[in-house]
């Protein structure tokens, strides 16, 4: 069966500044951040249904039912209705809590997964 790779580098904030407050509760935000060559590897193939998987020295530290990458593919799913399932596996290699950006970082690689595998379903 074919795999599909998506690696989610960990980021480092080099400065964050907080410029307000939205009308809708949020933050205003200022920041530079720089990606860097360490992060959490996920492991994408076809399945039956969708189900994540955490492994890796920080899989403890991280649910597997409420977690980022699984609502990053609701979320996609919702606005491009599809039908496949995927077997997820995530290699947690950034610690949980430190401040690189490990949850985001595994939903913008899943949205970028999505994105790449559908569309290269469309050529």
């Amino acid at each position: 069966m074919v795999e599909f790779f998506e690696f989610a580098p960990a980021k480092l904030n080099l400065f964050l500044h907080i410029k307000g407050k939205r009308k809708d509760g949020y933050h205003l935000l200022e920041s530079a951040v720089h990606f860097v060559e360490f992060g959490d590897l996920l492991t994408f193939k076809l399945d039956t249904k969708t189900s994540l998987h955490v492994v890796g020295p920080f899989a403890q530290e991280v649910s597997a039912e409420d977690n980022l990458v699984l609502k990053a593919i609701d979320a996609y799913k919702r606005a491009y209705p599809f039908e496949q399932y995927f077997k997820i596996v995530l290699e947690k290699l950034i610690p949980v809590g430190a401040g690189l950006g490990g949850g985001t970082a595994d939903a913008g690689a899943t949205l970028r997964f999505l994105q790449r595998y559908f569309n290269s379903l469309l050529s």
